[in-house]
């Protein structure tokens, strides 16, 4: 199965995930497909008129494919805690992206300059840890803020600090994402 394929899939697995917690029909499963039963890790992205909507995701792959793009594509949907749950009326002009994230390297770096020159604007999503608190983008956020100390300040913000702060106990991770959009397969498209 080609990239593009399997792309077309796993958008479809998400819009009918989001059909039938609304209640409209959906297409029966297709989980009996070996790759959807790997183990994988994904983010599903809503928009509307090219703005977000709702992004949830998971970090590490801890359950099968199929159930991952379900569950995460549901709670993109009704759960992002930043909108209001998704509405039938809104449902055919939502546009749907899958993200299929790579494992997450851990970053070495001596401090906060040294860990912006490490940064690969467009291809890295990057995990940032600081105690108890955690955030993360996509590398399609490298869009909106192209710049590495623009992207790491807000980063810092997402995460529950100040956009200036830089301490010693920061651990930043790195990812890649394969991802596909709804309006690249006019088939799926609503």
């Amino acid at each position: 199965m080609t990239e593009t394929e399997r792309g077309s899939t796993l958008l479809m697995l998400a819009r009918e995930a989001i059909a039938g917690r609304l209640g409209l029909t959906s297409a029966p499963p297709m989980e009996h497909e070996r790759w959807l039963q790997e183990v994988g890790a994904t983010f599903v992205t809503l928009t509307q008129r090219q703005q977000l909507r709702g992004c949830i995701g998971s970090l590490l792959a801890h359950r099968p494919l199929h159930e991952d793009v379900r569950a995460n594509a549901v709670a993109a949907g009704f759960r992002d805690p930043r909108f209001t749950p998704l509405t039938i009326a809104e449902f055919e002009s939502t546009q749907v992206e899958v993200s299929l994230l790579s494992p997450q390297e851990p970053m070495v770096f001596s401090d906060e300059l040294d860990a912006l020159l490490q940064l690969r604007p467009g291809i890295d999503g990057i995990v940032l840890e600081y105690g108890a608190l955690r955030g993360t983008f996509l590398p399609q956020v490298w869009e909106q803020l192209p710049l590495a100390e623009e992207f790491m300040a807000h980063l810092k913000v997402k995460a529950g600090l100040p956009s200036t702060f830089w301490e010693e106990g920061i651990r930043l991770s790195r990812y890649t994402v394969t991802k596909w959009k709804e309006s690249d397969f006019t088939d799926i498209a609503q």
